[in-house]
């Protein structure tokens, strides 16, 4: 691959909102994050029933699963690594995709919308909380209480590029803990949340592993889905049907951390696992892998961004077009419209 050469890596063209003092480019650029990490993050994500429902309704991830694992882990990137400008664009076009994720919920019978400020914190937190668990099981271990406290700061300055608010983010472990002590009666492990729990620690479905590493892939799938597993507290492997002895939780660890610790040895390394995951996000993070300063060296707020390059705030981005999605869906009793997917491509890839 050749984008894996310093000399073919094109250069960002700025550090994006964190840059190489950032405690989120510390953690987010450890192997674990965009594999166990971010495979937490998106199974967690499922429990919400809202959410859920939006995904279940359109079945992406299970008629175009790998592309659909792909567009998600690049967004994820873009945010942690990406330069400003085109995190800012992915962050308003990711508004106008999700206004066609709306509708009624199939269980509870509300209505569901996946820009709603409290479905896109959850999206959020448990992103963030998933890549520093995943950091403090299978690699360095716990944060500093000075980092930790910078990496939620940070957190909410990621918060900037949805549509919750940043004051709502936990800003400490405690924060945390009450935050998901509140959302846990909201939270359901219904028949659809089950199925799409299970089927995104599938790796068979998600990713395609090259021919000779082929005959391990049902090892290694065994072992990523039950490092997955491991890092979930009772309450979510209750709802999501996802027994696992502590033996295994015990026997699972040490194994990921010496096969994390292996893959910090060589950054190419890291991207050719990270190419088999989601080859769209290796132009996003090569350049910082493999230490290829910006063309312009400084860190923006979302705020500076959205100035220099002209987008609203996401709550406040496509208000017209979402209204036309929600006339149509609850109005009229139509199918949203897919113009932002289609507008999403050129940004975070393609779909099928």
């Amino acid at each position: 691959m050749a984008i894996l050469n310093k000399r073919d890596i094109t250069p960002a063209e700025d550090y994006g909102f964190f840059g190489p003092d950032s405690v989120a480019w510390k953690v987010w650029g450890y192997p674990t994050s965009l594999t166990i990490g971010f495979s937490r993050a998106v199974v967690v994500e499922e429990l919400d029933p809202n959410l859920v429902a939006s995904v279940d309704r359109t079945q992406d991830i299970y008629k175009r699963p790998k592309t659909r694992y792909d567009r998600t882990i690049h967004y994820f990137a873009l945010v942690a690594f990406g330069d400003s400008r085109t995190t800012t664009r992915a962050a308003d076009i990711l508004v106008k995709v999700h206004s066609k994720a709306i509708g009624t919920e199939p269980y509870g019978g509300g209505r569901y919308d996946a820009n709603d400020p409290d479905s896109q914190l959850w999206i959020l937190v448990t992103g963030w909380h998933s890549v520093l668990k995943a950091y403090e099981m299978y690699g360095p271990g716990k944060l500093s209480e000075a980092d930790e406290l910078r990496f939620w700061e940070e957190c909410a300055v990621a918060a900037e590029l949805q549509t919750c608010n940043p004051d709502d983010v936990p800003r400490n472990r405690a924060e945390l803990h009450a935050y998901y002590e509140r959302m846990r009666p909201l939270m359901s492990g219904s028949p659809i949340a089950q199925r799409a729990m299970h089927h995104l620690m599938d790796i068979d479905a998600l990713i395609t592993l090259p021919r000779v590493l082929r005959p391990a892939q049902w090892v290694v799938g065994r072992f990523f889905a039950a490092g997955v597993i491991a890092t979930l507290p009772e309450w979510m492997r209750e709802m999501g049907d996802l027994p696992q002895r502590r033996a295994t939780d015990i026997a699972v660890r040490p194994i990921l951390r010496g096969v994390f610790a292996a893959l910090t040895l060589s950054k190419r390394l890291q991207l050719r696992v990270l190419a088999l995951l989601s080859p769209s996000t290796i132009p996003v993070v090569a350049p910082v892998f493999r230490g290829i300063a910006p063309t312009n060296p400084e860190v923006l707020t979302p705020a500076e961004a959205r100035e220099r390059y002209g987008f609203d705030k996401p709550a406040e981005a496509h208000l017209a077009w979402r209204q036309k999605q929600h006339e149509k869906v609850f109005g009229l009793g139509e199918a949203p419209s897919d113009a932002g997917l289609l507008e999403s491509v050129p940004v975070l890839g393609r779909l099928a």
